[in-house]
């Protein structure tokens, strides 16, 4: 597989909607991630990310300007143990419920589809890094309508073992801008993760549309103690 350009990914995408990346840095000592949203409606901009516990939640910028929660207000990001969720909805806590379980990763996803936003029907986006005893692994999840047909979901699971130092994947929501959104195809994209966090954090959200951009997460994770750093950037301020 091709390795892409991240900021070129992003710079010729007006709007991927919500992205997830995960991988290893190029020294091979941090699991890393990402997560940015974007919004073309005034309710969607109308966010900011928020440190919640060791994980993050969206919340309204201007309170009074929220018209519906259900599908913008959620905790992208929890922390289960030496795990880590990362997704673009509420069914984070879906994950970390069925993972406290004892349920897979993609199992705890089963009872999960695409999101009910007609006619976008946006897929929901899902990661988990595990990081444990000096080893790092992660897989990444899809559920998408059936081109449009929501009669059919279509679930997808990427998993990733002993991943490449450097490497990572990229997921994203829609494959571009358009009426109706058209949702993401094919496997993760791959990419180059460097060593800086602030250096990548700084690379993605200046790649992303001025205009779309919303919010954006990025945390790097010790590989050898599981001690991590995050930033977090936000449009409204």
């Amino acid at each position: 597989m091709e390795m892409l350009d991240i900021k070129k990914e992003l710079q010729q995408n007006s709007y991927p909607g919500r992205g997830i990346i995960i991988g290893k840095s190029a020294d091979g000592t941090k699991a890393v991630t990402a997560y940015f949203i974007m919004g073309r409606s005034e309710n969607s901009r109308n966010r900011v990310f928020v440190q919640e516990g060791q994980g993050i939640r969206t919340q309204a910028f201007d309170p009074s300007k929220l018209v519906d929660p259900s599908l913008i207000i959620y905790a992208p990001v929890r922390v289960l143990g030496n795990k880590t969720i990362v997704t673009n909805g509420d069914q984070t806590d879906t994950i970390y419920d069925g993972m406290d379980k004892q349920l897979t990763f993609e199992q705890s996803l089963r009872c999960r589809e695409f999101e009910p936003d007609c006619p976008n029907y946006t897929p929901r986006i899902s990661g988990i890094l595990k990081v444990a005893e000096g080893k790092f692994n992660y897989a990444m999840s899809i559920l998408k309508s059936n081109n449009g047909n929501p009669d059919s979901c279509n679930r997808f699971t990427f998993a990733y073992e002993n991943p490449i130092a450097g490497e990572g994947r990229f997921i994203h929501t829609y494959k571009c801008d358009g009426n109706p959104l058209p949702s993401f195809e094919g496997e993760p994209k791959l990419i180059s993760i460097p060593n800086d966090m602030d250096e990548f954090a700084n690379d993605l959200w200046n790649s992303l549309n001025p205009d779309n951009k919303v919010s954006l997460f990025v945390r790097y994770i010790d590989i050898a103690s599981g001690e991590y750093k995050t930033t977090i950037i936000n449009k409204n301020k």
